[in-house]
């Protein structure tokens, strides 16, 4: 059966080249918090900390205390890290590497 909505339409298209046209870590607040409630940033920026902590070789329980977020949101983005198409890895890596500069 195929998907009603798949992820990869116009709608998506145009918001990931919005994403990819912000320049500065200002323009990236702005832009977010119009987009997000503050509920929303702070689930996606949790979920980006326990997948660097997951990368990095922390246990769930780790995870939990440090980043406040459930065994069940770890235990999905640990999959993603493990069977997805790679993003937290690709992203997290790239961070990383700009941060050494």
């Amino acid at each position: 059966m195929a998907e009603k909505k798949p992820r990869r339409n116009e709608l998506t298209d145009a918001l990931f080249d919005a994403i990819l046209s912000l320049e500065t870590r200002e323009e990236c607040y702005n832009f977010f918090e119009d987009l997000c409630t503050v509920k929303e940033l702070s689930d996606m920026a949790q979920r980006l900390a326990a997948a660097k902590m997951l990368l990095d070789g922390c246990t769930y329980e780790q995870i939990v205390k440090s980043a406040e977020i459930s065994t069940a949101t770890i235990s999905r983005i640990n999959r993603c890290i493990q069977y997805g198409p790679g993003g937290y890895r690709q992203t997290i890596e790239k961070s990383r590497e700009q941060t050494k500069k």
